[in-house]
């Protein structure tokens, strides 16, 4: 796949734009506040029907603006594809595809794949269990559309006992509860089953890009935890009903799945550096790029924003060649340093493209 033309309306600080792309590497540079993350977040929002953070559709809008445009043509398994999307304040969202609008905008989801790096990511090392289950979720929904609309109906069930958990008096009857409980441990079954599956899959080719980035000097683990590891959920919800109650919320099922992230048998989060974390991101990255791949998808997009930020010469020069090998399709790079994206176009082979980003417009440079 190849993102050929963009077109941005009053998209953040991107008042308007029209750009035509390289097929293979394309650089940008700029200071930061320029408009480089919000050019990639765009390329994002065609995929994934969001931006990258899922920041409101009202907060994209240029301020004093009161809607946007994206409009990307791409080269799509050799064909043409047009894909546009607009939103107006106050009004509904529109997605088409070829001129036709999406009846759900679910059914677009894994049309054009992407992978994308930004320095937001920190939060998959720092922050919750709810951030690395929304990586499991991003990659897998992308291939697979029964996943998709069953973490949509567990998160529909869960949402309802967890309103009836909420209620004043307490709700006594055990058969509502059982209405949802029954299908929070049907759909859960499901989404377990595809991420143990994807996790099994996944850590091999992982640890074999951060062992190429690394040179061998870090041995690095994902493993997946779930309540579902003991079987039926419907006996653990019986078992903490009354402390659900208490609490107001459901305390087992998908929604507490963990993807536990270790660098040398040590949670990342307590040990790693800056370097190693950047490392740990990159590695987690490329792989998901090349298992997309595996899943007989068109090569995906990927956006790698900052990514030399933190990293020492050897580990950037590691990072340097696997993304200029032909291994990679399209691929978007953004720094603030031109001397960075000199050393990558110095590498690249095929064809590439550099531009310069101040305040929202974007040149060439030929």
């Amino acid at each position: 796949m190849k993102l050929e033309h963009l077109s941005v309306v009053n998209y953040k600080n991107i008042r308007e734009a029209e750009i035509d792309f390289s097929a293979g590497v394309n650089c940008l540079v700029g200071d930061n506040g320029m408009g480089k993350t919000n050019l990639l977040d765009a390329i994002y929002y065609l995929s994934f029907c969001k931006s990258f953070n899922s920041l409101p559709d009202s907060q994209v809008i240029t301020h004093g603006e009161d809607f946007f445009l994206l409009n990307g043509r791409y080269e799509l398994n050799g064909q043409p594809e047009e894909v546009r999307c607009g939103y107006k304040l106050r009004g509904r969202k529109s997605f088409k595809r070829g001129g036709k609008d999406y009846q759900r905008l679910a059914d677009h989801i894994g049309l054009l794949p992407i992978v994308m790096l930004t320095p937001a990511d920190a939060t998959l090392l720092q922050g919750g269990s709810e951030e690395r289950r929304r990586l499991m979720d991003m990659v897998i929904a992308q291939f697979n559309k029964p996943y998709l609309d069953a973490l949509t109906r567990y998160n529909t069930a869960l949402a309802q006992r967890n309103t009836l958990l909420k209620q004043e008096p307490p709700c006594a009857d055990i058969n509502l509860y059982r209405i949802w409980e029954e299908q929070m441990d049907y759909y859960g079954q499901i989404i377990y089953a595809a991420r143990k599956s994807f996790v099994e899959d996944f850590v091999p080719v992982f640890q074999e890009f951060h062992n190429q980035i690394s040179q061998g000097h870090e041995r690095v683990s994902l493993t997946y935890t779930s309540h579902f590891e003991r079987g039926s959920l419907l006996p653990m919800l019986d078992e903490v009903r009354s402390r659900d109650l208490a609490l107001g919320y459901t305390t087992r099922g998908a929604h507490k799945d963990e993807l536990v992230m270790q660098l040398d048998d040590c949670l990342m989060k307590q040990v790693g550096s800056q370097g190693q974390n950047k490392t740990f991101l990159v590695g987690l990255k490329l792989a998901q790029f090349d298992y997309l791949c595996r899943q007989g998808l068109t090569t995906p997009i990927l956006l790698l924003d900052d990514i030399f930020d933190k990293l020492d010469a050897r580990r950037m020069e590691q990072i340097i060649r696997l993304v200029t090998s032909e291994r990679f399709g399209q691929i978007f790079i953004s720094d603030t340093n031109r001397e960075h994206l000199d050393r990558i176009v110095e590498k690249v082979s095929g064809d590439y493209k550099l531009f310069t980003v101040e305040e929202g417009t974007y040149a060439e440079k030929k």
